[in-house]
């Protein structure tokens, strides 16, 4: 099925157009060798491996050294070694780093003509536009990604669900955790009806998803303030916090985290990224199916996020030109096709993850579906602002600290990050 998936969306593509335009970009006048940095992730790495071996047998002048390093470790090695004129000519970096790594001297633009801009805006999902900063790009994708709700066939089955019927909306998602939970007789959560994770994808669901649905916005129209904490705000927090205080059918850090709960059949549903398809499809038992966030009202709103390859400022000379054409490469269809198959993010064109045979997909449709509703958060330093909101659930569900009060200090934190901007 995956070879003849394959031709097709070949054939649809014309995958020889990217190749293409690969081959007219310069060649160093030398063989060189560049390094290219990502963090550790299997899929992510076994995939860029082959990625890596289709280059060189295309550009037999150019070595590509691969590393990839703990995500832990991942910023702190790269900010260590690129003003040591070490490590990386091309690297990986989440798209809420971009001004990090612009600030700190990290990335130089992409050069142009290779890079045309007005080819990028055309034809790359249009919130990759934030990798832009006056007029230039500084990284591009080759795969982003939405949110969607994976829910467990069984273990609906099991509770007198129809196993082929998620929830549509978010009653009927607290209606059919109530159904799947399952506790001991002393009270110890056995199966969740839904696997809660604020460390996973739960912080980017509430800002962009749950209150948006509950008719707030988490930021105003420009970006420059903090909106979330209202009363649309506070009515989404407190839905969400509901799931394990009031319904009781999750608690955080069940079996570690979201992601080993649905795994393990543990969990009937939980909401994660496209990204996570390449490791439940390896998982011997587990039954599982896809869909659309669940709306409310009628409104359905979620996240976009993609990671992105830039070249770094220690790239010069022969090394930027090898450095180019190695990118160009990773962001050409029949990368993205390959990206998507084999790691299960969908492709940052907009022309590849559009196709009949990519948007009518069981599994990859409902994320494809999601992007026309996606709002890729602008941060001004993703990881303050991831932890201003887990830290404003945490206070609700440790301290009792009611929601609308927790909001308004998260609030004020955030808006002393976002006041950071130049």
């Amino acid at each position: 099925m995956r070879r003849s998936y394959r031709r097709l969306l070949g054939a649809l593509l014309g995958v020889s157009l990217g190749a293409a335009m690969v081959a007219a970009m310069p060649s160093p006048a030398q063989a060189v060798e560049i390094e290219y940095w990502q963090y550790t992730f299997k899929q992510r790495v076994d995939t860029m491996d082959e990625l890596i071996k289709q280059f060189q047998a295309a550009n037999p002048d150019i070595t590509v050294k691969h590393v990839n390093v703990p995500y832990d470790n991942y910023r702190t090695r790269i900010a260590a070694a690129i003003p040591a004129g070490e490590g990386p000519d091309v690297t990986q970096l989440f798209y809420g780093w971009l001004g990090d790594y612009i600030h700190a001297g990290l990335l130089q633009p992409l050069p142009t003509p290779a890079f045309d801009t007005a080819a990028i805006d055309r034809d790359f999902f249009p919130f990759v536009q934030g990798m832009k900063v006056d007029g230039k790009y500084y990284a591009l994708p080759t795969a982003v990604r939405s949110l969607a709700l994976f829910w467990n066939r069984k273990l609906f089955k099991d509770a007198g669900l129809d196993p082929d019927k998620p929830p549509a909306t978010l009653d009927e998602l607290v209606d059919f955790a109530r159904k799947t939970t399952k506790r001991d007789s002393a009270g110890n959560l056995i199966t969740a009806g839904i696997a809660l994770d604020t460390g996973g994808q739960d912080i980017p669901w509430i800002r962009e998803g749950l209150i948006r649905e509950f008719g707030g916005t988490p930021y105003s129209a420009d970006g420059k303030k903090v909106a979330f904490a209202s009363p649309a705000g506070t009515a989404a927090v407190q839905w969400y916090v509901d799931l394990i205080t009031k319904e009781k059918v999750s608690e955080l850090g069940f079996l570690t985290d979201g992601v080993t709960a649905f795994r393990s059949g543990k969990a009937a549903m939980t909401i994660d990224g496209s990204f996570r398809l390449g490791a439940l499809d390896g998982q011997r038992g587990l039954d599982y199916g896809v869909a659309e966030l669940p709306s409310r009202n009628g409104i359905h709103s979620n996240y976009a996020s993609y990671w992105v390859n830039g070249i770094t400022s220690k790239a010069k000379g022969e090394k930027l030109a090898a450095a180019a054409k190695f990118l160009a490469f990773v962001t050409t269809p029949a990368a993205m096709q390959l990206w998507m198959e084999k790691v299960g993010e969908l492709p940052a064109r907009v022309a590849v993850a559009k196709t009949d045979a990519v948007a009518n997909h069981p599994k990859y449709g409902p994320f494809v579906r999601g992007l026309s509703t996606a709002v890729a958060t602008d941060f001004v330093d993703e990881s303050a602002q991831r932890k201003v909101m887990m830290d404003m659930i945490d206070r609700v569900l440790l301290k009792q600290t009611p929601v609308a009060e927790s909001l308004a200090i998260a609030s004020t934190e955030e808006q002393k990050v976002l006041d950071t901007r130049k």
